[in-house]
């Protein structure tokens, strides 16, 4: 297939990237390179100028630079005889979605409508959206199934759902087909350390402690120890970087006309901040501080997924589902790029 990746430079987006290629698929990354990265996007993606000229152009960038405001150079960007659109292009932190919820609004839903108008405009007729288990909110049950009711406590999980909505109104009106994919904690790397995580700033928990494991900040903060669980510390549910690009090339298979998917992706088991401090600290063999502070707003306390239905339905299966893996592969990438893709 050729497919239109929105956010390919991006941490989840690279890696779909890169499997999307070796599965022998002709891929369009389009990123406006605010959190994403050059370097991140693979050597056969060709470049806009390669890409009219139809051949690959060594040095010609790997992507076509824009951002989803920009409906002209969207809409030059789609042009080109794609397949399916896969979307990861948003602002993905829940405390600074509760700071500015503006800035989530405009480009996860406004933004993310405007790619909708125009695969629309030049016959694109289905999509893999990156949604989140942030969709649920605080969860009325574990592991969380599908059919959960979605009651988001944070903007972003809202900008999520809102999308989530629209795909479902525009699969009836205009015959689109879409998978959602609800994403628990992505973490890890590629297990060659050729691509991993990096954000400036760094807010998810494994890059954060094993930033501090290379000396890199002098401890890691525990956002509130008083959640009603084991150890008073969420609890979250962490899936293979790499489990995910699986799961996204089997959903794009299974999409049909005017239907929609919707699937969780996680392994089942929930790990809390300090567990995941402890297995850090076991991987990498270094002493890693750790300092309470108060809790942030819109972390419910326990998210941990049922992943039966993908299991099920497209054979889906984890190939990194532990959590000592998933953070060996990750520390991996950050010894190997301590300063990540600035290397």
């Amino acid at each position: 297939m050729n497919v239109f990746v929105t956010g390919g430079a991006g941490y989840i987006g690279s890696h779909v990237v890169r499997l999307l290629i070796e599965a022998g698929h002709r891929v369009r990354v389009y990123d406006n390179l605010s959190e994403g990265h050059r370097a991140a996007v693979p050597s056969e993606v060709p470049g806009r100028k390669a890409q009219r000229a139809g051949r690959t152009r060594s040095g010609a960038g790997g992507l076509f630079e824009g951002d989803l405001m920009d409906e002209a150079r969207l809409a030059e960007a789609l042009d080109g005889g794609f397949d399916c659109v896969m979307h990861f292009a948003a602002h993905c932190y829940v405390g600074e979605s509760m700071e500015n919820p503006q800035k989530y609004y405009r480009n996860n839903v406004v933004g993310s409508l405007r790619l909708a108008a125009a695969m629309r405009k030049v016959g694109v007729g289905r999509i893999v959206f990156s949604s989140s288990a942030a969709t649920y909110g605080v969860p009325r049950e574990i592991p969380i199934p599908e059919d959960h009711p979605q009651q988001p406590i944070n903007a972003y999980g809202q900008t999520k759902l809102d999308f989530e909505h629209a795909l479902a109104y525009y699969a009836g009106a205009y015959g689109l087909g879409y998978a959602t994919l609800r994403y628990f904690n992505a973490a890890g790397a590629a297990p060659d350390a050729a691509i991993g995580e990096d954000h400036d700033p760094e807010t998810h928990l494994v890059p954060v402690v094993l930033q501090a494991a290379l000396g890199q900040r002098q401890r890691v903060e525990i956002y509130g120890t008083g959640y009603p669980t084991p150890d008073g510390t969420c609890i979250r549910d962490y899936v293979h970087v790499c489990d995910l690009a699986q799961a996204h090339i089997l959903a794009m298979e299974a999409i049909e006309p005017g239907k929609g998917l919707a699937y969780n992706l996680g392994n089942g088991s929930g790990y809390s901040v300090r567990e995941v401090i402890e297995t850090a600290r076991r991987v990498t063999g270094r002493e890693i501080p750790a300092d309470v502070a108060p809790p942030r707003p819109g972390d419910p306390p326990e998210l941990v997924a049922s992943s039966e239905k993908i299991t099920r339905e497209l054979g889906w299966k984890p190939q990194y589902p532990d959590l000592d893996t998933i953070v060996e592969t990750a520390w991996r990438w950050h010894q190997s790029h301590p300063d990540g893709y600035r290397d």
